[in-house]
């Protein structure tokens, strides 16, 4: 094929009257402008037809990954790379063989094979990766950094292609002389190397996919992961202000990630209440006949009596004994089985996962009573929707058991207090002065 591309250029240089014998500079070049201008018309030949018949027979198939992998972009840097090679062969043809200019175009012409190789395999990682990521399995994985990587390493090989081809020398003697620099380009690209690694565990072990929900309060992020490179995580907050991370400090540090929960059709309330300590006591009967006329309790009220009453007979207890002994009711116990029925009945929550409400370790602000159950949605403004009516209801209704919720004395608490205690002084003083003048002068008297 060489020997015959030179033939051609050969006649087409007797036809414009330059020969490999002709001395005349400008010839040379005249001849060297149309060999190039002879190549771009070609070059527009196959991008006009052959790259069009082509897409047109990919477009008439019944598959879908070669539309990416023959897409127009693919094609025509693979024309490119043709166009290149055909002007590596013929141009260096024009000037003599040991010539000055000879060496320069035909150095030039290698360069610019590389240059339009490396382009086209940009085009087809593209397209591969691309054609990966719309499979299932793929979808959302961070593979972007990996196609960044394979991308880079080409990009390296055709550097060091481009330069030895520019010094005449061997790429391996190149790459013998780079070794002993190895630590200094380990510390250049220690965050790309960084990020290929954590990258491929991040998506190996499928610790986060692009549109996932993770937080890491230790940099400043939470939100939705809206990509994922060679060297940063794109991380949007909720407040639209965008966090940019390394991929390895997600490998090293702690992170959460909420998309199982979203997932899992159900998102957990965990809160708690403090009651005043002093507030709870036994159930009087009173208080349970009120309790009864509440439609959640009536049944329980009625189950735990029969309950207490079989227990303190069975143990000779009298119904009217000091509530110290045998089993009794008490007003915190009432409200806890209220608030499960309450959310079993009322509120809609997850009924396949964990729903309870527990008393917790007793402090100095109360003994906290703590909700814990999963609503059945994940959506975030429902959520707390539904978390902020609970807690709206528990805490009205917590008086009608005749319970206190703790709370920290406020402002208004202290002011009203001196407002109490000036009322005392002043009633002490006006009750001081009404006493008769005998009173106060038997009162001075001392005795002799």
């Amino acid at each position: 094929m060489q020997t015959l591309l030179k033939h051609w250029t050969h006649a087409l240089l007797e036809w414009l009257g330059v020969t490999s014998s002709t001395s005349d500079t400008t010839d040379r070049w005249v001849a060297f402008a149309l060999v190039v201008l002879v190549v771009a018309v070609f070059d527009l030949f196959l991008e006009l037809v052959v790259v069009r018949g082509i897409r047109r027979l990919v477009e008439r198939t019944r598959i879908k990954w070669d539309d990416k992998l023959f897409s127009v972009s693919v094609l025509k840097r693979a024309c490119h790379v043709l166009v290149a090679i055909l002007l590596t062969v013929v141009l260096p043809v024009i000037f003599d063989e040991q010539s000055a200019g000879r060496i320069i175009v035909l150095r030039l012409m290698q360069i610019f094979i590389v240059f339009t190789f490396l382009r086209l395999i940009n085009a087809l990682l593209c397209a591969a990766f691309h054609i990966v990521s719309l499979r299932p399995d793929w979808q959302n994985k961070p593979i972007k950094g990996l196609r960044q990587t394979a991308q880079g390493f080409f990009s390296i090989v055709a550097v060091i292609l481009i330069v030895a081809i520019l010094i005449d020398k061997s790429p391996v003697k190149l790459l013998t002389g780079l070794g002993a620099s190895a630590a200094v380009l380990m510390l250049i690209f220690r965050d790309s190397i960084m990020g290929f690694v954590s990258g491929i565990q991040l998506s190996a072990n499928n610790m986060l996919q692009v549109g996932d929900w993770i937080s890491v309060p230790k940099y400043g992020a939470d939100g939705t992961v809206e990509e994922v490179s060679l060297t940063t995580v794109k991380i949007r907050n909720w407040d639209n202000t965008l966090a940019m991370l390394p991929p390895y400090l997600l490998t090293t540090d702690s992170f959460t990630n909420w998309h199982a929960m979203q997932l899992s059709g159900g998102r957990r309330v965990m809160r708690s209440v403090s009651i005043d300590m002093t507030s709870v006591h036994f159930c009087t009967p009173e208080m349970l006949a009120r309790f009864r006329r509440i439609d959640l309790l009536r049944d329980y009220i009625d189950r735990t009596e029969q309950r207490v009453a079989a227990y303190n007979a069975a143990h000779g207890i009298a119904p009217g004994e000091r509530k110290i002994n045998g089993l009794h009711q008490t007003n915190l116990g009432v409200f806890r089985a209220y608030l499960v029925r309450y959310l079993e009945n009322e509120v809609p929550v997850n009924r396949s996962m964990t729903l309870m409400v527990r008393q917790l370790q007793p402090t100095e602000t109360g003994i906290p009573i703590q909700l814990y159950f999963f609503t059945d949605t994940v959506v975030w403004t429902e959520y707390e929707g539904i978390q902020s009516d609970v807690f709206d209801h528990v805490l009205a209704v917590i008086p009608e058991f005749g319970l206190r919720v703790f709370q920290s004395p406020a402002g208004s608490d202290v002011a009203a207090l001196g407002d109490f205690l000036q009322g005392d002084e002043s009633d002490s003083g006006d009750a001081s002065s009404s006493e008769s003048p005998d009173a106060k002068e038997s009162a001075s008297a001392t005795p002799e």
